[in-house]
């Protein structure tokens, strides 16, 4: 493929999905993420695109939300493995909340396997993915729906939220940073994420590498708010991300690192700085809500570099 064709088919790429991973742009185009990035960057120069936290996203400040079809096939490989983790936090017979999402999604599918297990959703995707899943119950909220994401929003959401109390809320966003927390690009599914936060004694975010340090418009859940986050390892290139992580821990939010199959995060033989894990916050509920404090089998960052 020809550099003209294959920037025009990378163009064309961050203009359906707002943003895109150099790692999924490589895929893609079928070419090194080295000669991705020299693509990138040429089209950064003639303004039509900007580099972001280890990809590129469209001209100006806040990514714009996209449409299912494009976030379906958006960093499939490292939603999968965030899920896989993310499950393993889930104990039986727990009451939890499930936000709307493609990563929540995958989630869902793999908690069927969770006996004795309520959640409660405002996403369509969640409540099929779990519809026929034995020993599961699944509570859906009213609202009306938006075909964006599938997901149930609205005063209706909302006022079914109200009185609800659960363990624990699993949520994604269009972006996370240590400054604001987790973010989205619409008022009506931000207003639900955050009811959904407040039925939660504790918040566990799912982000991939490409949400770190992306901004959108409307805040869902403040740092102070985030009790664990579960992502990928972001690649060795991607400081921003790096840079991130750091300084989500550093604000108390414990952080897990899910392994992709067949991703060099390394890179290149470059070798990465570990993040330390800090202590849990004060007043903080262990994970797991043991007598003795948080369960030692929990993964940590410090010592749990990829699972």
């Amino acid at each position: 493929m020809f550099a003209a064709e294959r920037r025009q088919l990378i163009l064309e790429m961050v203009r359906a999905n707002g943003a895109v991973s150099l790692r999924e742009l490589a895929r893609v185009v079928q070419t090194s993420e080295v000669t991705v990035r020299r693509d990138v960057r040429a089209l950064e120069a003639e303004g039509l695109l900007d580099r972001r936290h280890g990809g590129a996203v469209l001209p100006g400040g806040f990514t714009r939300e996209s449409g299912f079809p494009q976030k379906s096939h958006r960093a499939t490989a490292e939603k999968t493995a965030i899920a896989d983790v993310a499950a393993g936090l889930v104990n039986e017979g727990e009451a939890i909340v499930v936000g709307a999402g493609t990563t929540t999604q995958e989630l869902a599918r793999r908690l069927a396997r969770v006996p004795g297990l309520t959640v409660v959703t405002n996403s369509l995707l969640v409540a099929q993915a779990l519809a026929h899943a034995n020993r599961v119950e699944v509570v859906m909220t009213g609202g009306t729906l938006r075909g964006s994401n599938y997901g149930l929003v609205g005063s209706g959401a909302e006022q079914s939220l109200h009185g609800l109390r659960v363990s624990r809320a699993f949520l994604s966003g269009a972006g996370l940073t240590a400054e604001r927390g987790l973010s989205t690009s619409n008022m009506l599914a931000a207003s639900v994420d955050r009811a959904l936060v407040q039925a939660a004694a504790e918040v566990v975010v799912l982000a991939d590498h490409t949400k770190l340090g992306a901004d959108t418009m409307f805040q869902t859940v403040p740092t102070e708010l985030i009790t664990h986050l579960v992502t990928d390892e972001p690649p060795a290139e991607d400081e921003r991300a790096g840079t991130e992580l750091q300084a989500l821990a550093d604000r108390g939010v414990q952080i897990v690192v899910a392994t992709v199959p067949g991703a060099d995060p390394a890179g290149a033989g470059r070798q990465r700085r570990e993040t330390p894990l800090p202590g849990p916050r004060r007043h903080q509920p262990p994970l797991r809500g043991t007598a003795g404090g948080a369960d030692q089998s929990t993964p940590r960052l410090a010592d749990v570099r990829r699972r």
